[in-house]
């Protein structure tokens, strides 16, 4: 697992984006996983930059999302479908056809589970895939105690994810309490992983990830197992890490032979 510490929010954007747009540039025809919350939100402004101004094309790029919300709609303002159309794809010139987000209002919920795993294997698998990480050390919706073999499959929220999701709702009543979700079996199958934290909120969940034991009481820690994953983290972020100093000169040494 390779740490990259940035000095705030702008710079981790700027590179986890570079990664992200190097792949794209490399292969245009890249599938791309994807995520929501305020977390990858430089992330995407730095993609639409890169589009308008440096000809970044995603005209051959299929999408998928991590999850969704049970029970909202594509239209639902707080729905991740809406986030994406409303932050990324209305902005760039990725095929709204090529652009998946799980349903959280299919008729029946456990088939679209297996479709959206169906989707991905047809679509030759996810190149990248950019993750956030939650308070409690999860990823995607796959809350503490989930399998890590898991696949895509229909979750009970926990309190801790509600608590930080209500921000985003009117009520704290209002924050749905199951969510789709693919699974960290799932996630891992991608070529490459990218896991964007920020603010000292999250400096243990990206302690107990990159440095703890590899644990199901912390999906993150999953990505510890993956041969090519990679931690973008602000130096708020990076606070509770012990190896801090040696993921820095990691990426010194690194600089120094380009």
């Amino acid at each position: 697992m390779e740490v990259v510490i940035c000095r705030d929010y702008d710079e981790m954007s700027r590179k986890a984006a570079a990664v992200v747009a190097g792949i794209v540039r490399g292969k245009p025809d890249a599938v791309l996983g994807l995520a929501t919350g305020s977390t990858p939100l430089g992330l995407y402004k730095e993609l639409i930059r890169l589009h308008k101004e440096e000809s970044l094309d995603f005209a051959k790029v299929t999408t998928f999302n991590l999850d969704e919300y049970v029970g909202l709609g594509p239209t639902h303002e707080q729905s991740y479908r809406f986030f994406m159309d409303s932050n990324l794809f209305r902005h760039v010139n990725v095929p709204v056809a090529a652009t998946h987000v799980p349903s959280g209002t299919a008729p029946d919920l456990q088939e679209a589970c297996r479709w959206y795993e169906r989707r991905i294997e047809d679509a030759g698998g996810i190149d990248v895939q950019v993750l956030g990480i939650g308070s409690d050390g999860h990823i995607a919706f796959n809350e503490p105690g989930t399998s890590l073999g898991s696949r895509t499959h229909v979750t009970v929220l926990a309190e801790p994810t509600i608590l930080d999701n209500a921000r985003f709702f009117a009520r704290k009543e209002d924050v749905p309490t199951m969510a789709v979700t693919m699974g960290v079996g799932t996630i891992l199958e991608a070529g490459k992983l990218l896991l964007l934290a920020n603010k000292a909120s999250k400096a243990e969940a990206v302690a107990a990830a990159v440095e703890g034991p590899v644990t199901s009481m912390c999906t993150a820690s999953a990505l510890q197992l993956h041969p090519d994953a990679v931690v973008f983290v602000d130096e708020a972020a990076a606070g509770k890490l012990k190896m801090a100093d040696y993921y820095r000169w990691i990426q010194q040494k690194k600089a120094e032979l380009r």
